[in-house]
C-alpha cells in the first residue's frame, strides 16, 4: 500500500467517525432543495483537485445527505446500519471482485455460493441454488424470464410469438411487476391485478376467475406472483392456496418476498411462509429486515440448473472453465457483478440463524406496540392491526401528506404516506433493529407535535366512522 493510500483511507475513516457524530447529535439531516444543494457544493467534475478539496468536499456531501441508518429513519423498508455488513460491504469494494469467475474472484464465488445455498433451504428448496442481483426489481424479473422461458422453450432461440402470455399478482404487488412486463416485452396490459381481502392478501378465488376467464378469451397464462410482505401494509399472501391454483393450471409461481423472506429465520413467523417451499422461485432481500447495506438481493431457484439454461452464453474468452460450479457468469443476468454477498456473509457470521431470527422477533413486536399506541390515543386512527413490520395510521382530521412533510422539515423523522382503502396514510415502516418502544414512542410524540399545526383533509375520519 502507498503512502498516499494509506493516508487517505485514515481520512476517510475520520469522515466517518465524523458523520457518526452528526448521526448522533442531528438524527435527521437538514433540509435543503436541490437548487440550494448544486448552489453550495461544488459538484462540478472535469478538473483535478487535491486531497484536502477533495475531502472537503465529500465531507460536505455526506453531511447533506438524508440519514437513513438512524432511529428516526422510518421512510422505506430498509434502515440503520450493521456493523459487520458495513465491514464486509467496504473489503468487497477494497477488492474489487467481479463475480463472474472462479479465476477472477476466487473464494468469493465460494461464499455467495453458501449464503445462496442456505437461504434457499430456508424457503423450502432444499435442492436449489441462488444469486445475487442488483435489487428486489430485478430479482423479480429473473423469476419471471424463468416462467417465461420454461413456459415456451423455443422462444429464447426464436423469440416468443402465439398468443399473448398473461401472469398474476395481488393489487398489491410490487411496481417492478408491470414495469418488467414492459421492458421484456409482455406487455403491461397483460399483468393481472387480483382483487384482495380485507387485510390486504391475495383471493385464490379471485386469481383462479381471472386465468380460467383468460384461458377462455385464448390468451396464454403462465405464471403467479405471490407476495409476501407487500409495500404498504406488510400483508402476505396465502402461497399454499395460491400454488394450489397454480397446479391446478399448470403455472409457475414465484415468490416476491423481498421484504418477507427474513422471517424465516423466525420459529415464531416463519410459518407465514407456509407453501414457499411449492413455489418454483423466490425473490428474497437481505437489505431489509435484516439490516444488510444496500443492495442485498437475492434470486432463489427450486431446481439446479434454471439460471444457467436462460442465462448461459458462450464466451471463451471469460468462461474458461465451463463445467465448474463457480463459474457464475454463466447464471447471471450480467455480465461485470459486484459482490453483494460478502456483506451478508459477515452479518450472518457474526448474529448467526438465532440472532436474526431475534432482529426479526423484535420489529413484529415493536409493530404491536406501536399499533397499540395508536390505539390508545384518540387522535390518531388505526388503519388495519399490522401483518407484519409496516404500520399504517392517520391523525384524526389532519393531512397524512402534511404530517410526514411537517416532519422532515422540522428535522424530526423521515417516514412516508401510502394508500389503503382508498386512504391517504402514515406509513410506519420498523426495520431498523436497534430501534426500542423509547423510538416508537418519540416518533408518536413527533407526529401529535406537528400534527397540532397540520393542515387539516378532506381525508379526514369522519365522525360516522368511528
Amino acid at each position: 500500500m502507498s503512502k498516499s493510500t494509506d493516508e487517505r483511507l485514515r481520512r476517510t475513516f475520520e469522515l466517518l467517525q465524523a458523520q457518526l457524530r452528526r448521526e448522533s447529535e442531528e438524527p435527521v439531516a437538514p433540509v435543503e432543495s436541490a437548487e440550494e444543494l448544486l448552489a453550495r457544493l461544488d459538484l462540478r467534475v472535469g478538473e483535478a483537485v487535491d486531497d484536502e478539496r477533495l475531502f472537503a468536499t465529500l465531507d460536505a456531501l455526506v453531511a447533506a445527505t438524508p440519514r437513513t441508518t438512524t432511529r428516526r429513519f422510518f421512510n422505506q423498508l430498509f434502515s440503520g446500519r450493521d456493523d459487520f455488513g458495513v465491514i464486509g460491504e467496504l473489503i468487497a469494494s477494497f477488492l474489487n471482485s467481479s463475480m463472474y469467475t472462479f479465476k477472477a474472484a476466487g473464494p468469493q464465488v465460494i461464499v455467495e455460493r453458501e449464503v445462496t445455498r442456505r437461504m434457499a433451504e430456508l424457503v423450502g428448496f432444499d435442492q436449489g441454488e441462488g444469486l445475487f442481483v442488483p435489487g428486489g426489481s430485478l430479482s423479480n424479473m429473473v423469476g419471471m424470464i424463468l416462467a417465461r422461458n420454461a413456459h415456451r422453450p423455443e422462444g429464447r432461440n426464436e423469440g416468443f410469438h402465439g398468443a399473448p402470455l398473461t401472469l398474476y399478482a395481488s393489487r398489491q404487488s410490487h411496481y417492478s411487476l408491470p414495469k418488467n412486463a414492459g421492458m421484456m416485452g409482455l406487455g403491461r396490459d397483460n399483468v393481472r391485478e387480483v382483487d384482495i381481502d380485507s387485510e390486504g392478501c391475495m383471493r385464490p378465488d379471485a386469481l383462479r376467475e381471472r386465468i380460467q376467464a383468460d384461458r377462455e378469451a385464448g390468451l396464454d397464462p403462465f405464471l403467479i406472483v405471490a407476495t409476501a410482505g407487500t409495500t404498504v401494509l406488510g400483508a402476505f399472501d396465502p402461497i399454499d392456496a395460491i400454488a394450489d391454483v397454480a397446479e391446478e393450471f399448470g403455472l409457475r409461481l414465484h415468490v416476491d418476498g423481498a421484504l418477507g423472506g427474513s422471517v424465516s429465520f423466525s420459529a415464531r413467523h416463519r410459518g407465514m411462509l407456509a407453501g414457499s417451499d411449492r413455489a418454483d422461485s423466490f425473490t428474497w432481500n437481505a437489505h431489509k429486515m435484516l439490516g444488510v447495506p444496500l443492495a442485498a438481493s437475492v434470486i432463489l431457484t427450486k431446481r439446479r440448473g434454471e439460471l444457467h439454461g436462460s442465462f448461459d452464453e458462450q464466451a471463451s474468452y471469460l468462461f474458461q472453465d465451463a463445467a465448474s460450479q463457480y463459474e457464475h457468469g454463466t447464471m447471471s443476468i450480467q455480465c461485470g457483478r459486484r459482490n453483494d454477498a460478502l456483506k451478508f456473509w459477515a452479518s450472518w457470521k457474526s448474529h448467526g440463524d438465532a440472532g436474526l431470527g431475534a432482529r426479526v422477533d423484535h420489529l413484529f413486536d415493536l409493530a404491536r406496540y406501536a399499533a397499540a399506541r395508536v390505539e390508545s390515543d384518540d387522535a390518531l386512527v388505526l388503519s388495519k392491526d399490522p401483518s407484519s413490520v409496516t404500520v399504517c395510521f392517520e391523525v384524526r382530521g389532519r393531512s397524512s401528506e402534511d404530517v410526514c412533510e411537517r416532519l422532515r422539515l422540522e428535522g424530526r423523522d423521515l417516514v412516508g404516506y401510502g394508500v389503503v382503502d382508498g386512504r391517504r396514510v402514515v406509513r410506519l415502516a420498523l426495520v431498523n433493529g436497534a430501534m426500542d418502544r423509547a423510538d416508537v414512542d418519540a416518533f408518536f410524540d413527533d407526529v401529535l407535535a406537528v400534527a397540532a399545526h397540520s393542515e387539516q383533509s378532506d381525508n379526514a375520519i369522519e365522525a360516522a366512522a368511528e
